[in-house]
């Protein structure tokens, strides 16, 4: 049976306001999150949770300065929930709950973008599964957030958390984990993520991705209505910033794979079966460019062929991971489809941005 679909919740009003309103409705598993003695987030050896509080913090003292906007969500997201807001901060940011020397990565996805010249209609698509413990399947919800001034967001994730993100200026933000041994107090990759949402265009999503105080950095697939393709391979202190291949397609997974950023890696036993989704996804990319659509990708998305899989189902060599979620957006149109589980076996779901849906009804062009 297809797992049930995954609910959407519509927020507006003032940062803090709109904190407030995720904060309320998903309360119970924002406490849940935050019970930092529960275990779901266990303190690394060495560290009392006074200790991991207090490094919480200096990580918060930078985001303050950077993102006092995100911080007034955030604050108003645990008062709403009813959490300590240091504790909800901490449980927000990815590089203190793991030895950087033992890399266990928290989110393991992988991303396939076909270009105009590779797609059926001239369109530009993007491909992503979102790789979790098989526990967050069922805590994965959509948020659409308008807040005067930004542009409007649709993002999917725990909440109020974002693993990718779309906005009615056209800038659309996938992408995946990768394990940088480089990483330093600053700002979280967690929290750059929604700065990058508000931005209009890829140049300044890239300003975004590559600010000089962060902490450390997800490979960010950033692309846009207006046909801009990057791929942001980052990390602390280094990134390189690639496009479409000659072929007019790309992917990545979770490993480096970019010549100047190979000596970052950091986790590379794992980086060896990343590798194996990565040249798959390449491959079906080039085996169907030329007719891929919305249908091909989520077809693509859901192949078994390696192990690991590109859809991946809790089995194989990596049983402690699977596909939680996934979706396909059509850049140039900003339709997304999306479904939660595996693209093999998932109830879809669509979503159009409201002034696309206000023109279709009022006869104008989408």
């Amino acid at each position: 049976m297809a797992p049930r679909t995954i609910e959407v919740l519509r927020v507006a009003g003032s940062h803090r306001e709109v904190g407030g309103q995720i904060g309320e409705a998903f309360a119970a598993d924002i406490r849940r999150a935050t019970d930092l003695t529960s275990g779901s987030d266990p303190i690394p050896a060495g560290r009392t949770l006074e200790q991991q509080l207090s490094l919480a913090a200096r990580y918060r003292a930078v985001a303050e300065r950077a993102y006092p906007w995100l911080l007034e969500e955030f604050d108003g997201c645990a008062e709403a929930a009813g959490v300590d807001p240091l504790a909800f901060f901490a449980v927000s940011i990815e590089e203190i709950w793991y030895d950087p020397r033992d890399r266990q990565p928290i989110g393991r996805c992988s991303d396939l973008v076909a270009g105009p010249d590779a797609t059926a209609d001239g369109h530009l698509l993007v491909g992503h599964t979102n790789d979790l413990g098989p526990e967050a399947e069922d805590k994965i919800v959509g948020i659409e957030k308008t807040v005067p001034g930004d542009p409007v967001i649709f993002q999917l994730g725990g909440a109020p958390w974002l693993s990718v993100g779309f906005n009615s200026s056209g800038l659309a933000l996938t992408g995946n984990e990768l394990s940088p041994n480089d990483e330093r107090i600053g700002i979280s990759r967690s929290l750059q993520v929604f700065e990058v949402m508000r931005c209009r265009s890829v140049d300044a999503a890239l300003r975004a991705s590559l600010r000089p105080d962060r902490a450390s950095s997800y490979n960010n697939v950033l692309t846009h209505t207006d046909g801009t393709v990057a791929n942001v391979e980052g990390s602390a202190t280094d990134a390189e910033v690639t496009g479409l291949e000659d072929n007019g397609t790309m992917a990545h997974t979770n490993n480096y794979v970019c010549e100047r950023m190979l000596d970052f890696e950091g986790d590379p036993a794992y980086a060896a079966g990343s590798q194996v989704r990565y040249e798959r996804a390449r491959e079906l990319l080039a085996e169907h460019r030329g007719s891929i659509d919305s249908g091909a990708m989520r077809t693509m998305l859901s192949d078994h062929t390696t192990d690991p899989s590109l859809c991946r189902h809790a089995n194989g060599s990596e049983p402690t991971s699977k596909t939680v979620f996934w979706v396909v957006a059509d850049i140039t149109a900003q339709r997304l489809t999306f479904g939660r589980g595996n693209p093999c076996d998932s109830q879809e779901q669509s979503y159009v941005f409201p002034e696309r849906v206000d023109a279709v009804a009022d006869g104008r062009s989408a």
